[in-house]
């Protein structure tokens, strides 16, 4: 982070969800009411995660018209909090987000990987849930992989969140609000396995 951001943190000043959406594309962080605040510690386990759920949910969902985003995107999830998703999917059919800045459309689908640390876990279970759903995103999928787990979240008319699946392994052929898509967590965790099984201190 940035000198000048650690700064407008430490000194109390606050941030708008247009100067935040404005930092430069390498400036890491999120806004949580109006402070630039570190993003999850992640490693390069976490990113074969988010990899190969890139890859399987771009494959099911850009043949059928849809959209599928990286980390780096920066919505607008409160008037006063900016956040961005490990992965987001816009389904064939939906509003899109704007090619550039803030995005304030909400997409079908959040993805967050969780972190070890417990600091990163509350952020995925506890704040980002309330967050998620006050914006209007209506499948919430928190992946675990020191757990093994996949959880999916379905936004209800009272605009709170439902738990719409949990599944550990095997392959889902039924995933809410993804029709036709299959889902091979023991292939996902199989590819992490992998990756740990190779690291120099394995």
């Amino acid at each position: 982070m940035s000198g000048i951001a650690l700064a407008d943190a430490s000194n109390g000043q606050t941030m708008s969800l247009e100067e935040w959406a404005a930092l430069p594309e390498d400036e890491p962080g999120e806004l949580v009411d109006g402070q630039l605040v570190e993003e999850e510690v992640v490693g390069y386990a976490h990113e074969v995660v988010v990899g190969w759920l890139i890859h399987i949910l771009r494959g099911w969902v850009v043949a059928r018209g849809g959209f599928v985003g990286a980390s780096d995107a920066r919505f607008a999830v409160r008037p006063t909090r900016g956040r961005k998703p490990d992965l987001t999917v816009y389904l064939p059919g939906s509003r899109k987000p704007p090619a550039h800045g803030l995005i304030q459309v909400p997409p079908d689908i959040a993805v967050e990987v969780v972190s070890p640390t417990p600091r990163d876990g509350r952020r995925d279970r506890v704040e980002k849930v309330k967050e998620y759903a006050g914006f209007r995103v209506r499948w919430y999928w928190i992946v675990d992989p020191q757990l093994r787990s996949l959880e999916i979240f379905e936004l209800g008319a009272d605009g709170r969140y439902t738990y719409a699946l949990g599944a550990g392994d095997g392959v889902l052929d039924v995933v809410p609000g993804c029709e036709g898509l299959t889902l091979d967590l023991d292939a996902l965790w199989s590819e992490l396995d992998r990756f740990v099984a190779g690291e120099p201190d394995a």
